[in-house]
């Protein structure tokens, strides 16, 4: 399929078409996806993932990254025929129908609108650990007020300066890659060599694949470079490009640094799991123990600074979210409209922001606000991606849009895609199921009312 013509240059045709201006080149489409990935993103659930595959962490990123690349080819297929902001919400809706894209658009809507709030609610908590003087809430609300800024700048700027963001967390990232090695080349390591992959004791599949449902929360992200369709100079090939090329990245990143922290670790998966207490600060204090306290403090900052700008990634995402439902009357018009000047959503874009604050500062001045929070934001993204499986099957195999479908390519990969979201959801914690129900049913009911308004309408 030929690429879009490009939007027009005129800036107020942009705010009265309600299209956006194509100025992202692959470079910056891969910042904005690795971004919202976080090059480090196991720091913070690597205690968790250890404990609860026996040790096997590395393999559980290896399952983890195959998993995904399932979601993530289903994601190249739909976007080179749906080149539109929306991401999910417009595949589901071209492959499936107005009902099911309305669906998948609203559970995307709500890992969209909660990921960017634990990203800078793990901001908070890092600097408020370097400067304790200064409450975590304040430095959650300031993260999210300079990122938000950026946002409402352009596009281009938030990903110029996202750029030197990702930059400073790779270098970091080299740092402790090298750091670690030397040390396992001088003082050995503290398990076997082969035991991130096989685990320590009795090898058990269940845990891995259990543990794989946590470390999806990981790549949450890659995704969200699909929302950027109608921004990428150059045509839906180059994002769909950037969406695989970003979950390869990733994974490659994931697997490493798992790798290197198991070997490293001063705590057995066994005494993890027996002091649960300890499994969030788990990677710090493997780097304090084996390396010192100033590479621990740099890997801090680091995590500080680039969970707020992944917070800025999902942020725009979910903005384009907004403003693609909008645009399709699934939402209040007003958050359809382009900003003449930055040619960004900016009332999508500030409608995100203040339910990201306000649930980040809520979770932020609770003692359980993190658990409370980790805990749903995979079910909505894990739902969506489960309808854009079906939508290649739908669009290709049902619909046949493009001609005769592959049998592999668009039936039997995203069966497979959907096979695996579904186990994945059913090994979700049970909170997170309800929360997921809840919020679907929601949904369901808004569906009902809109499809009931537009046939009295219809009738007149």
């Amino acid at each position: 399929m030929s690429a879009p013509t490009p939007a027009p240059p005129d800036d107020t045709a942009h705010a009265e078409e309600g299209t956006l201006r194509r100025s992202l080149g692959f470079r910056d489409l891969v910042v904005y996806g690795m971004l919202f990935i976080a090059p480090m993103a196991p720091v913070g659930v690597f205690g968790a993932l250890d404990a609860r595959s026996h040790g096997a962490v590395a393999l559980v990123y290896v399952f983890a990254t195959v998993a995904m690349a399932f979601t993530a080819y289903s994601y190249a297929q739909m976007v080179r025929v749906v080149p539109q902001a929306g991401s999910v919400f417009a595949y589901a809706r071209a492959g499936l129908g107005e009902g099911p894209g309305f669906i998948a658009g609203w559970m995307a809507m709500l890992d969209y609108l909660l990921i960017p709030a634990v990203a800078y609610l793990f901001s908070g908590i890092a600097l408020h650990a370097l400067v304790p003087s200064v409450s975590q809430w304040v430095w959650t609300t300031i993260a999210v007020v300079v990122t938000t800024g950026l946002n409402l700048w352009g596009v281009r700027a938030a990903a110029a300066v996202g750029f030197l963001v990702l930059a400073l967390e790779i270098v970091v990232l080299l740092i402790f890659v090298v750091c670690a090695v030397v040390v396992l080349g001088t003082d050995g390591a503290q398990r076997g060599w082969a035991s991130p992959f096989s685990g320590q004791g009795a090898f058990s599949l269940s845990a891995v694949l259990g543990a794989v449902s946590v470390a999806v929360l990981s790549y949450l992200g890659f995704d969200a470079i699909a929302s950027f369709a109608e921004e990428a100079a150059g045509g839906s090939a180059k994002v769909a490009r950037a969406v695989l090329f970003c979950l390869v990245m990733a994974g490659v990143l994931f697997i490493v640094q798992t790798y290197l922290a198991a070997l490293l670790a001063p705590m057995s998966p066994a005494e993890l799991a027996a002091k649960p207490a300890g499994q969030g600060s788990a990677f710090y204090d493997t780097v304090d123990a084996a390396v010192g306290g100033w590479l621990h403090d740099l890997v801090a900052v680091s995590k500080a600074i680039g969970a707020a700008f992944a917070a800025l990634a999902g942020q725009a995402a979910a903005g384009r979210l907004l403003f693609a439902m909008a645009r399709d009357r699934r939402l209040p018009g007003p958050l359809s409209k382009v900003d003449a000047g930055s040619g960004v959503p900016r009332r999508a874009l500030l409608f995100a922001a203040v339910v990201t604050l306000v649930a980040a500062v809520w979770a932020a001045r609770r003692d359980d606000g993190l658990d409370r929070l980790v805990s749903v934001v995979d079910i909505g993204a894990l739902t969506a991606f489960s309808l854009l499986h079906l939508s290649v099957v739908g669009w290709f195999a049902v619909r046949r849009r493009e001609g005769p479908p592959s049998v592999l390519r668009h039936i039997v990969v995203p069966l497979l895609g959907l096979a695996i979201t579904i186990a994945v959801i059913v090994e979700a914690a049970g909170s997170a199921q309800v929360v997921g129900a809840v919020w679907l049913a929601a949904g369901l009911i808004v569906l009902a009312a809109q499809l009931s308004r537009r046939r009295t309408a219809a009738e007149r």
